[in-house]
């Protein structure tokens, strides 16, 4: 098991909410995660040295703070999970936004790995596989029409 797969839920939404930071802006400071987050700057510097000691992420006080090639993979991995359980919510299960992000970012951490990639693998099977004749109508979900 490798220092990724070892990240608390709260290393998890630290890493996520950098990933965001950097792709609005190139870079994050620890102020700019502590408003996302809406935590205080003690919290925030105290994740961004841990995360710095796993080696995911570019961190010196009072510098911008990036990710580095093995913490972009591992936020990416982290907002896949969340996106793919977001869409679900939303697109299948029509729950309102606010509500599956909230239920997402729960999930992403609760749920183990292997039956996260499963789910997420099914998700993407419904959505790619044209024999299935999978539709999404805005008022019924998904539906399967047959030929």
């Amino acid at each position: 098991m490798n220092t990724v797969d070892l990240l608390s839920a709260s290393l998890e939404d630290y890493l996520e909410a950098i990933y965001h930071i950097v792709a609005e802006k190139q870079a994050a400071r620890a102020k700019d995660i502590a408003l996302r987050m809406n935590v205080n700057n003690s919290s925030v510097t105290g994740a961004l040295h841990s995360l710095a000691d796993k080696g995911l992420i570019n961190y010196a006080p009072y510098d911008v703070i990036t990710l580095t090639p093995r913490g972009e993979k591992a936020a990416d991995n982290v907002v896949r999970r969340h996106q793919a359980l977001c869409d679900f919510f939303t697109k299948v299960l029509e729950v309102g936004r606010d509500e599956a992000e909230e239920a997402a970012c729960k999930m992403e951490h609760g749920v183990s790995r292997t039956i996260l990639e499963r789910f997420i693998q099914f998700v993407d099977f419904i959505e790619t596989s044209p024999q299935m004749n999978f539709h999404w109508t805005e008022n019924n979900g998904y539906q399967c029409k047959s030929d």
